[in-house]
């Protein structure tokens, strides 16, 4: 299945045209659907139901990983969590590329992971996708952004509503929009 974006000069989004192919977009609809249907809904101790059933849209869930029900995936497949990770309620996982969570990381509510942008000098305005992967034992607070490209080293953390587009090194606290360093994590 074709995953990346297609040519914005050949698919004209920006006239109303797709972004990603035919079965792609069949592939997230059906996702939707089912997501809505037997996850949504459910109570926290369901987790191991909402893991099986993102396994069943292939993605990667370790051991306890945990997705929370009101949590929005936008592609399975693109989605690798460790052990013990969780993406709380309200969670945004814009995956239209790869997004790798280590072991015990934590996202919390209403954080958006955005793997997409666009090409700003393109005509056509060229979608892009770039993975993000966030290491082990990190946290990613309230509300906070991660951007497309993006790596988080391991034990990190990402301020609430706090916005990254460069790499965040491994054990440093990160605070504000931009994201810059405050100090090492104890």
């Amino acid at each position: 299945m074709r995953v990346e974006p297609l040519d914005a000069s050949l698919s004209r989004p920006r006239q109303g045209g797709p972004s990603f192919s035919r079965r792609n977009r069949v592939y997230r609809a059906v996702w939707r659907l089912a997501w809505l249907l037997l996850a949504a809904w459910t109570p926290p101790f369901a987790r191991r139901w909402r893991r099986g059933l993102l396994r069943a849209f292939g993605a990667t869930m370790q051991g306890s990983a945990d997705v929370r029900a009101s949590a929005r995936i936008w592609f399975p497949r693109h989605l690798t969590m460790g052990d013990g990770s969780v993406l709380a309620g309200g969670v945004t996982c814009y995956n239209m590329a790869t997004v790798t969570i280590g072991e015990g990381t934590i996202v919390s509510q209403g954080a958006h992971l955005c793997c997409g942008s666009h090409e700003l000098e393109d005509p056509h305005f060229q979608l892009v996708a770039k993975p993000i992967r966030i290491g082990r034992h990190c946290w990613i607070a309230a509300e906070a952004f991660v951007g497309p490209g993006v790596t988080v080293g391991d034990r990190a953390v990402l301020g609430a509503r706090s916005v990254a587009f460069a790499d965040l090194e491994a054990g440093g606290i990160y605070v504000g929009n931009p994201a810059r360093k405050i100090r090492e994590r104890g």
